[in-house]
């Protein structure tokens, strides 16, 4: 699998109908304007020329963490699930963050959802708290 930044508009389009079937309720304009903020990165999956992935990263330093890339969106295409492509994502995610100084990757995982746990926990990532927030 080749993976590279996605850059521009147009290639950030491409990626779309796959970022829906993580954000189902978001709409085509929406996943292209926090896409193209500037400290977002979103990098695409390709196998033989079709995207079959994306992840998107942000670079940030918080209390909690020393510098670390927030991983806010990893998903493979439903018909190219099981075929190894999302790790190969973490691992590229991984190695880019470390690239750039970051201690860690983290992100945040909806209670429901025990698979993506154990996803990544056998990557030995640790679940250590919660997210908590309201909408205002």
């Amino acid at each position: 699998m080749e993976i590279r930044e996605l850059r521009d508009e147009s290639e950030r389009r491409e990626a779309v109908p796959v970022l829906r079937q993580l954000w189902c309720d978001a709409e085509p304009n929406e996943i292209l304007e926090w896409t193209g903020d500037d400290e977002y990165r979103l990098f695409g999956g390709f196998v033989e020329g079709e995207l079959v992935g994306a992840a998107g990263v942000l670079v940030t330093c918080l209390l909690h963490h020393a510098r670390h890339a927030w991983l806010y969106d990893l998903v493979v295409d439903d018909a190219r699930r099981e075929e190894g492509y999302g790790t190969a994502l973490v691992a590229f995610v991984e190695e880019w963050a470390r690239e750039r100084g970051c201690e860690y990757v983290a992100l945040a995982s909806p209670l429901a959802k025990d698979g993506t746990h154990r996803y990544y926990e056998n990557r030995a990532y640790e679940k250590w708290g919660y997210v908590i927030e309201k909408q205002l």
